[in-house]
């Protein structure tokens, strides 16, 4: 270990749908960004098998008594990647104002640049069914509800090519300004209950 401290990394938060695009975007803006960013997303933990997904499946055990923590657990390992100096782009569907709160308090001081990624709902539909590793319905109620309580510091639409809206991205990345979306939002939100 060196002498010196890391700097803390950084993190650009996706939020967007199911189906939105969010792991393309993900992927180019990886790809194209010139600093080393992990890209990082409850999909890969699943895909990955960490999660005993056969005994959930089987009823063995109980997601719905999981998923609290599971989540959680998830939020705060963002936390320990950036603070010891690891850059991420982080996919992350913000299902109430409630998990968008606590993950605001969470990552209170951090440099977060929050995006939506926004899709028209016959297109998350359509994708949700050819992807056909989707509870069919989850993409409509995204639609309608992830974006109602959010700020962002940037706004894309998947309509667009993920390599454009990655430069996109990155170049609002760059130019990014102080108070970022989280830091307002944190400031409305005051403090925790």
């Amino acid at each position: 270990m060196s002498g010196s401290p890391r700097p803390p990394g950084r993190i650009i938060l996706l939020n967007g749908a199911s189906s939105s695009g969010k792991s393309s975007l993900a992927r180019a803006v990886q790809a194209r960004i010139e600093e080393p960013f992990w890209h990082i997303s409850i999909d890969h933990l699943r895909d990955s098998g960490v999660l005993p997904t056969a005994r959930i499946r089987s009823g063995e055990f109980q997601w719905a008594t999981m998923r609290d923590a599971f989540f959680e657990g998830f939020e705060q390992s963002l936390l320990a990647y950036v603070r010891c100096g690891n850059n991420l782009i982080v996919e992350h569907i913000m299902e109430s104002r409630a998990w968008l709160l606590r993950l605001v308090r969470l990552l209170e001081g951090q440099d977060v640049f929050f995006v939506g990624l926004h899709c028209d709902l016959a297109e998350l539909e359509r994708r949700e069914i050819a992807r056909g590793d989707r509870r069919i319905g989850d993409a409509r109620r995204d639609f309608h509800q992830i974006h109602s309580y959010c700020r962002y510091d940037a706004e894309l639409d998947s309509a667009v090519a993920p390599e454009a809206n990655a430069d996109r991205l990155i170049a609002a990345w760059r130019s990014r300004t102080t108070p970022s979306a989280l830091q307002r939002l944190l400031a409305e939100a005051g403090p925790a209950a």
